[in-house]
């Protein structure tokens, strides 16, 4: 006989009881790791360690919660259970709302302490100085391609790159009314405004369009102004009380953009391997025939994969170039440390950006 819809209920709160009592249970035991981490001086976040532990309990989920769902359960888990120690300060792009925010969420677990900073560059400085723990910010997007200021800073800066994330970037048009109507500027990222143009160009053709310093601002901006519009994710537009005009108008449907979690050395040196690793580096060559060709020679020849190979001036005013390279792999496995190692005899600048556990 199936149960009622009283008796189903009954059965969830109780079940709900169960799960509270287990995670207290689990957040004393991470209380007592931390206690342990105190005492021989490690960090209190590893997220080769948290990777580890969503990919065992994700090959191991008998369903039906997804995957992914998985995975974001257990991120706030944790998130809660790392806060109980000290909760990290993470710095991003403000204002709230943004996509940034969206991405350090996804990465840390919303128990954090939240650093809203006006720039990129300003999330670099506030990592560098301490103010924050650890650093989000953009490196790539599928449609636009790479976020050339983090390359650039992540050149000189003593920060290093500890994890990644990626999230699917849904563009929405907001304002004061659900309407397309009498829209004299639209406000947004140029990096938004360009994932957006065809639509744009479709069905506001006339409008001027305006950079802002994030689509969050964007965002606010659209709020006090009837007549203006943004592009910007739902979270922003809850955040600023604003309507959905229209949704999901980039032109590229499967949108996604790439987030690096930076922080200073002292603060978490390198992660250790978790078996899907990747390493990010920064690198130049003389310039002479085939020197380029050289340099990729060491992977092919201990069979490391190479997932990305970017240029980007060098500006010297000689027409040289550093290369932004990612590879699979750990420091730690034999092959990849030798490639490295080979690769960098045949380099005139040569800097590791960070070795961390692979995004999904």
């Amino acid at each position: 006989m199936a149960k009622t819809l009283s008796e189903l209920r009954t059965s969830i709160d109780a079940v709900d009881l169960e799960l509270l009592a287990l995670l207290n249970r689990r957040a004393s035991l991470a209380h007592e790791v931390g206690e342990v981490k105190r005492g021989d001086g490690s960090p209190v976040f590893r997220p080769e360690r948290e990777a580890q532990v969503i990919h065992g309990l994700q090959s191991h989920n008998p369903g039906p919660i997804k995957g992914g769902s998985v995975a974001f359960i257990w991120r706030e888990i944790m998130s809660a259970c790392r806060a109980l120690e000290a909760p990290q300060r993470v710095a991003y792009l403000g204002p709230a709302g943004t996509f940034s925010e969206e991405a350090a969420l996804k990465f840390f677990g919303s128990s954090i302490e939240r650093v809203l900073c006006v720039s990129i560059d300003e999330v670099f400085r506030a990592s560098a100085a301490g103010s924050a723990a650890f650093g989000v910010v953009p490196i790539e997007n599928s449609t636009e391609g790479v976020i050339s200021r983090s390359l650039d800073l992540l050149l000189n800066s003593p920060l290093h790159v500890v994890g990644e994330t990626s999230i699917l970037v849904r563009h929405n048009l907001l304002r004061l009314s659900a309407s397309l109507d009498n829209i004299e500027a639209i406000y947004a990222h140029p990096q938004a405004l360009a994932q957006c143009q065809g639509w744009l160009n479709t069905h506001l053709p006339h409008v001027e369009r305006r950079a802002a310093s994030s689509n969050a601002e964007g965002a606010r901006l659209a709020a006090t102004n009837p007549a203006w519009a943004a592009i910007a994710s739902e979270r922003a537009g809850s955040e600023f009380g604003l309507h959905t005009a229209s949704h999901a108008i980039q032109d590229d449907a499967f949108n996604r953009t790439r987030f690096a979690v930076v922080c200073l050395p002292q603060t978490l040196p390198v992660p250790a391997a978790s078996g899907k690793d990747c390493v990010s580096l920064i690198v130049s060559v003389p310039n002479k025939p085939g020197a380029v060709h050289d340099l990729l020679m060491p992977l092919k020849t201990h069979g490391v994969s190479m997932t990305r190979f970017e240029s980007r001036p060098a500006r010297s005013g000689q027409w040289e170039y550093f290369f932004y390279i990612d590879i699979q792999g750990h420091p730690s496995q034999p092959n990849v440390a030798q490639a490295l190692e080979e690769l960098q005899g045949l380099c005139a600048f040569y800097k590791v950006l960070g070795a961390y556990p692979a995004g999904e």
